[in-house]
Formats: structure tokens, sequence, C-alpha cells
């Protein structure tokens, strides 16, 4: 096996049978532009498209807030799926259906999964940040092959094809390249932190990287995003009482992974999905790639020091 600090390039994208990539691809951009409408209207109190309910309800669904938007961005889409791709053996899971359909423990049987979060960035969705994100990506075994990320108040929506490429697209189908920025030098690097998931402990870790600035952006899809255009660096996510789940992760992850990035625990170990434990705990590093193996063993000793015993 390969040192996990050796950058393997991932192989071609394989599809389940029956699946082609021009296809799918068509038929995700319908269902992200979709989802767009839906999640502006609620936004915004207007009616929302496609027969769903205009009223916006927040309750609380025990791991955070859950609204009448999430729902509604969750059916469109695994119904949109179901309705597309009948005959093709591949499972649905969203962090909408994740209580019916999970056992502590117990991965979903399957070779492919698709991954769903509906609404990643919920509280600044509600603020009006715009800092909302649409998760979609799909997984083979334990590992992403394709990502979906929806920027909706930026019209962008970013599609990552992991041994390929990665891109951003407007809704009129104009097509940008990913831009990372060329700083490489770690005292140079920009983070790209949380607003509002932060401890005393990622406050030590983001000073005891000794990086160049950093900025406080919603939703990990958003977060991502400023790496892909350039704006940032990287991404560190600590979990605390909480850990971010597989729903967060693997589409951010598809696309920047597609892009040529890196997004890793800080001992260099792969991120891996639908292993019966939802959680994503550890010291995550998401980055351009260019200084990702100083920055993992820069964040695991500084972790030794803050917290003696934390799994990174």
């Amino acid at each position: 096996m390969a040192p996990p600090h050796l950058i393997l390039m991932p192989s071609p994208a394989v599809l389940p049978a029956g699946v082609d990539l021009d296809g799918l691809l068509t038929e995700l951009r319908r269902l992200s532009w979709g989802s767009a409408d839906i999640l502006r209207a609620y936004a915004r109190g207007e009616q929302p498209p496609y027969g769903f309910p205009s009223a916006l309800s927040v309750e609380d669904g025990g791991e955070g807030p859950v609204s009448a938007a999430d729902l509604a961005v969750n059916r469109w889409l695994l119904d949109g799926l179901a309705e597309s791709f009948p005959d093709v053996d591949w499972t649905l899971l969203s962090e909408e259906t994740a209580k019916e359909q999970l056992t502590q423990g117990q991965p979903l049987p399957g070779e492919w999964l698709w991954i769903l979060d509906p609404l990643d960035g919920t509280k600044d969705f509600l603020k009006g940040t715009g800092e909302y994100a649409v998760h979609l990506a799909l997984v083979r075994g334990r590992r992403p092959v394709l990502g979906v990320v929806l920027l909706p108040e930026a019209d962008e929506l970013w599609i990552g094809v992991v041994g390929e490429e990665a891109w951003c697209e407007d809704r009129q189908g104009g097509r940008s390249p990913v831009r990372f920025s060329e700083r490489s030098d770690l005292a140079d690097l920009i983070l790209v932190a949380s607003r509002s998931h932060r401890d005393d402990r990622l406050e030590q870790l983001i000073a005891a990287l000794e990086l160049g600035g950093s900025k406080a952006v919603g939703s990990v899809g958003c977060k991502v995003a400023t790496i892909l255009r350039g704006e940032t660096d990287l991404y560190v996510s600590l979990s605390g009482r909480s850990a971010p789940k597989d729903w967060d992760m693997a589409a951010p992850e598809a696309v920047l992974l597609a892009a040529g990035g890196r997004f890793t625990h800080a001992d260099l170990t792969d991120l891996t999905y639908n292993t019966g434990d939802v959680r994503q705990a550890g010291c995550l590093i998401a980055s351009h790639g260019k200084a990702h193996v100083a920055l993992g063993e820069r964040a695991t000793r500084a972790m030794a020091e803050i917290d003696p015993g934390f799994a990174v």
C-alpha cells in the first residue's frame, strides 16, 4: 500500500450499468436548478414551484433545524432520481431519511449510493445570509466518484467527476474552470472557517497553523467553493460534541478531489463513507493540495498538544 502522503491519481469514473455520464449530468443539471428555484422561493417567502407548500415552517429535527425547504428539495431530488433512473441498482440516502434508513454499525447494502444533503447551511438559509448549498454525491463502496454542489444564491453549480475534472456552470450552461490560488507557503494560505461551529480547540488549532488570514463562510459547500474560486486555500473541520456527517462532506470532497485538491484527515488518511457510522469525526482538512502534507503534519502536531489523545 502506498504511503498516505503520496497523491495517487484516481482512475476515470465508472458508473453503474445502464448509466452514461452525459445523460446523468443532464438530469443532475435539471434537478439542481429545480432545487435552486425551490430554495430561492422559500428564502424569499414566495410560492414555491412544482406544487410544494408555500408556508415555511421550522421544527426541531433533533440534529438542527429542519425546514419546509429541506423537505421539499429532498422530495424533489429523491423522486427525480428514482423516476429518471428506475432500473439502476443504486441506493439513495438523504439527511432527511437517514433515521429511517440507517442502523448504527451497519453500512447500507449495495455498491452504489447517492448521499444527499438537500440544504447544507440551514442556519444561514434561515438567517438570510445566502450561504447555503445543496450537496449530492455518488459513492462507490466507501469513496465518492461524482459530486454536485449547488449554490443557489451565487447561481453556481459545481460539478466534479473524480478522475476526470471539475468545473462550475451557471443556469444558462456557461462553464468556468476551477481557479486554485497560487499560494503554497503556509504563512500565506487563507483559511475559510465556520461562522457558527467553533470552539476554543479550533481557535487554538487555527493559531498553531500560523496561516496568512481567514474568512468566515457558512455551509461546507460554500466553503469549498471559495477554495475552488481561489479566494481561500483550506478548510478545517474539528469535531467536538458533534461531528459533521457523510452528507456534509461527500459532495464537496468529490468536487475538490476531481479538481486536483485534497480532503483528508490531518494524518492524511482518506475520508470514508457508508461505513455504518455517518459521523465524520476528527480533524479534517480540505485544501487545494499545494501544501496539504505540511498542513496535515502541522495540524497533527498541534492537536497532540491541544487535546492529547484526540483521534485526528
